[in-house]
């Protein structure tokens, strides 16, 4: 089966996870698992305020390699991955990825996968503002 990936994009936008699993959803997937990462009030200890993200130019194209690469490495109907850039406050989805499967097993295997590649090869970097004042940059690929 070769599985139909519905987007995979980076956004300055919120996330619309509704619309992403709507797009995602085929009548013949018994799983449609979702992926929400959201940004956290701490890190490492520390209260965190809000992140900043700020992409590379090529983000939108390697977000779009590593959603074809899941889509053809494993036996899933649809999937579809979104990363946001810029000022984030807490609660906010900075990833979200959707993958719809016949069964559960390959829709968590994918799942996990599509998110550990996103994050190891996306060029992302996150700016961490503290709630003492000072920042950090982490996460940088």
């Amino acid at each position: 089966m070769s599985a139909r990936v519905v987007t995979a994009e980076v956004t300055s936008d919120p996330i619309d996870v509704a619309a992403l699993q709507h797009a995602v959803t085929r009548k013949e997937a018994g799983a449609i698992l979702t992926f929400c990462g959201a940004v956290r009030n701490h890190d490492g200890g520390r209260a965190v305020d809000a992140i900043e993200y700020s992409g590379h130019p090529s983000a939108d194209q390697i977000i779009r390699d590593v959603a074809c690469d899941m889509a053809d490495a494993f036996d899933v109907h649809a999937l579809g991955v979104i990363h946001r850039i810029g000022k984030l406050g807490i609660g906010d989805d900075a990833l979200v990825a959707v993958v719809a499967a016949s069964h559960r097993a390959e829709a968590f295997a994918c799942l996990i996968q599509l998110v550990d590649e996103v994050k190891a090869r996306l060029p992302i970097w996150k700016l961490q503002k503290f709630s003492d004042g000072t920042d950090e940059w982490s996460n940088c690929p």
